[in-house]
């Protein structure tokens, strides 16, 4: 019995979660039902929004970072490196890289040197 066969497994103890289109495991599925969100760019305007946010965070400041079109490698390749920049921490969370603290000057002045359009967004 194939694993195309199998279309109701969706976990398997050998391979893990299975995908339930093609039946392969999840880490090997080349289905077009479910294409690797990973390599994916998303879609929006191009225009970097650079916002300060205190809202559900304990009263601690991050500076988040949206609308940043590249791939999620890359995405979190320049959210080390604009960390790296601040001197903080940070993490990359659905498209969007969160900077501890209140970096917006810095990190409008650093992705307009790596040409991207930036706005400031916010109050």
């Amino acid at each position: 019995m194939s694993p195309r066969d199998r279309d109701d497994l969706v976990y398997s103890s050998e391979h893990g979660r299975m995908c339930p289109h093609c039946g392969l495991p999840a880490k090997r599925c080349q289905c077009r039902a479910n294409p690797r969100k990973r390599d994916a760019v998303p879609e929006g305007d191009g225009i970097v929004r650079v916002r300060r946010e205190t809202k559900g965070r304990g009263g601690k400041t991050v500076t988040t970072l949206t609308g940043i079109l590249l791939s999620e490698p890359d995405l979190k390749q320049l959210a080390k490196e604009l960390k790296r920049r601040c001197g903080g921490g940070g993490a990359v969370k659905n498209g969007v890289i969160e900077i501890q603290g209140d970096h917006r000057d810095v990190l409008v002045e650093e992705l307009e040197k790596r040409d991207f359009k930036v706005k400031r967004a916010g109050g």
